[in-house]
Parts: C-alpha cells; sequence; structure tokens
C-alpha cells in the first residue's frame, strides 16, 4: 500500500556511464519508482546493449507522481525533462488511455513477449475506453508484480496457539483491536468478498448476503486504517497483524524476526507495475531493448530477489531454473492454487464505484 501512497521526494540514479566522454553514446530517459530498478541491472543492460548505451533512470517515490508526470508531458510535450519510458501502476492505466497520455506498444517488436504468463497479457489487453477487451491494443508491459499478504507478530500468536493461514481468521475475537487494514474500500471490501467465497471485483454489492454484517464485525476488529503507516504499530506490538503490500512488508522481514508473513489460502490481490510510453514522446529502439530485457529468463529471477518483488516470467519458468531463494519463497512466487485464485483489481464503471463508497462509508462511520 505505501507504494502507492508514501511521499518521500524524489531521487536520481545515474551510472557512471554518465561521465564526460559518453555524450555519444545511444540514452535511455526512464522515470521509475523508487527502488523499482536495482541498480545491478541497470549497470548489466547498460554493459550488455550493443553499442553499449546510457540508462538514465529518475526515480520517484509514489506512482502518482509518476502519472502527474505523463499530464504535465501531454500538456507541455517539448518539455526537456519528458522520459522514453515511465513505470505506471495497473491501476492508474486506465486513466493513462482514457486521457491518452500514453500509446499502444507494439509486442512483436518484444522478442520476450511470449515468455509473459497469459494473464499479465491480458491485463494489458484494453480498448480506448481502458476497459479489459481481448480485440483491444497492448498499451503497457508488465515489469514487476506483488500481492496483498498478512504480516503478523509470532510472538502474539504463539501466546494464541494458532496463526492466520486465511481471510477469515481475521474475524477472531482474540484479535479484537488488533488489527491494521488499508485505507482502501477495494482491498478491505474485497478481502471480505473472498471470504464469503465471492471475487475482489464483484460489482453489485447489494446482492451479496451478510456482507454489511460481516463488514461491521470486522470494523470492531481494526485498531487504525492506514496505507502508508502501518508497520511501525506492528514493529511495535501496538497491533499483532497487519494488512499490506508484499513489497512494504518483505524488506521488513530481514530485520525484524518476530514478523512473519502468509498469504491467504483463498487468493489475494495481485498488483502490477507496468512501463509505458508517453504519448508525445518519440519511440526509439532502446526502448524496446529494455522491456526485452526486464523479461528475460535469465534476468527476471535476479530481478525478483534483488528487489524483492516478482517478476511475472519467474511464474511461467520451470522450478528447477529457478534459484532455491525464490523457488523456495512462497510470497515472491506463491503455491499455484493460491495464486490461481487471486485476482486483480479491475477497473469498475460509476455504479460500482458508488457501491463501494457507500459500502465503505457506512462501515467506517463507527470508527
Amino acid at each position: 500500500m505505501k507504494r502507492r501512497s508514501l511521499l518521500l521526494g524524489t531521487a536520481t540514479l545515474t551510472l557512471t556511464q554518465l561521465a564526460a566522454g559518453c555524450d555519444s553514446k545511444p540514452s535511455l530517459k526512464i522515470r521509475s519508482l523508487k527502488n523499482a530498478i536495482p541498480a545491478q541491472l541497470v549497470s548489466k543492460f547498460s554493459r550488455d546493449s550493443k553499442p553499449s548505451s546510457v540508462l538514465q533512470v529518475t526515480q520517484s517515490a509514489q506512482l502518482t507522481e509518476l502519472f502527474t508526470l505523463l499530464q504535465d508531458w501531454k500538456r507541455l510535450p517539448q518539455s526537456k525533462n519528458q522520459a522514453d519510458l515511465v513505470m505506471l501502476g495497473d491501476y492508474w492505466l486506465t486513466l493513462a488511455i482514457r486521457q491518452k497520455l500514453i500509446k499502444p506498444i507494439d509486442p512483436k517488436k518484444i522478442s520476450n513477449w511470449s515468455k509473459l504468463p497469459e494473464r499479465w497479457r491480458t491485463l494489458v489487453r484494453r480498448n480506448d475506453d481502458g476497459q479489459l477487451d481481448p480485440k483491444g491494443k497492448i498499451w503497457a508491459t508488465p515489469y514487476r508484480w506483488g500481492n496483498t499478504v498478512i504480516a503478523y507478530r509470532t510472538d502474539k500468536f504463539k501466546a494464541l496457539g494458532w496463526t492466520p493461514t486465511d481471510w477469515s481468521d481475521l474475524w477472531r475475537d482474540e484479535l479484537r483491536d488488533r488489527i491494521s487494514l488499508p485505507n482502501n474500500a477495494r482491498e478491505v471490501i474485497g478481502l471480505t468478498l473472498k471470504k464469503l467465497g465471492k471475487s475482489y471485483n464483484t460489482q453489485q454489492l447489494d446482492q451479496v448476503p451478510n456482507l454489511k454484517a460481516e463488514l461491521t464485525k470486522l470494523n470492531q476488529q481494526v485498531k487504525l486504517y492506514s496505507s502508508d503507516a502501518y508497520l511501525q504499530p506492528l514493529i511495535l506490538g501496538d497491533t499483532w497483524l497487519a494488512v499490506g503490500s508484499s513489497a512494504d512488508v518483505l524488506p521488513l522481514l530481514q530485520t525484524q524476526k518476530d514478523i512473519a508473513v502468509v498469504i491467504p489460502v483463498s487468493g489475494t490481490a495481485l498488483w502490477t507495475d507496468l512501463w509505458v510510453e508517453p504519448a508525445s514522446g518519440n519511440s526509439i529502439p532502446l526502448v524496446q531493448e529494455w522491456i526485452d530485457f526486464c523479461l528475460k529468463t535469465s534476468v527476471a529471477p535476479q530481478l525478483s530477489l534483488l528487489s524483492q518483488v516478482s517478476s511475472p516470467i519467474i511464474v511461467g519458468m520451470k522450478p528447477e531454473d529457478l534459484p532455491a531463494n525464490v523457488r523456495t519463497n512462497p510470497v515472491l512466487l506463491p503455491d499455484a492454487k493460491i495464486l490461481e485464485r487471486s485476482e486483480f483489481l479491475l477497473p469498475f464503471g460509476d455504479a460500482g464505484i458508488a457501491q463501494y463508497r457507500s459500502h465503505w462509508q457506512e462501515m467506517r462511520k463507527l470508527k
């Protein structure tokens, strides 16, 4: 969640290749989310490209800033700081298409495109209104993905004698006032729908029996709603369980030995970061080269390990071709059955959005 909302400012990663004497080398300007591109892979791409190229990566701390840049460049197409390629979260893809901020890509120019699992290729095939369409154009290239996980304090649960395995555990009486949930209607109502055996993308909420009662009970379990400040209370023990993004939680496990993580067995929400081309930019060959590089089976596992966020390519690889640290990590590479039950949060129409807003406001009015 923090990856979508936390504002930390911007930083620029500039390779040593940008030193004097490199002006004649081909250059690719990329705007990405902070820490989304491991420096080792940036260097490897620059070394391996023929001729040797310069990769300029300017980082932003939130995806909203990257979306705003696309809007700015549409208004000022001759801007000197315009990038050739921009990272965008799948949540923003519909709006980017509708506002004509990006242009379609030609997968025929990307030799490794076929290595992407079908569900990721389907996700980025949209019509001109930004809706999924099997006859639509390809508007983006999936780069990395993660999921919504349950993080919990092992010391607190040891005393309880059980550990969480699924969404239904959030309703247990022992966890009253011990939970933090995202400040996000789609995520919270979605996980409740999964508990009830429904899809995250259910739009007719009024037709789901017991949904309001389940949301009311869940609200009683919650100590705080936060999408960007939920880890510190968990570290301090003020909360015993938190629901958040795998991108936030996985790095935490390296330093916090009393915290564990699990993906609910009934399935969870998936998110994907994408590469898109600004509509006002000029396509250059290095764009396709970089995308193809990211989709290599030799690169994808390293991307997953170094960034602690999964490449979609590893989902389609044979287990024996993956490093043990990827193959045995149930968050980077979830069990196939759990992954099959998990879902991307798909775009809704106005009627669906209104129902979620209504249920969310009613749920939160007592908190």
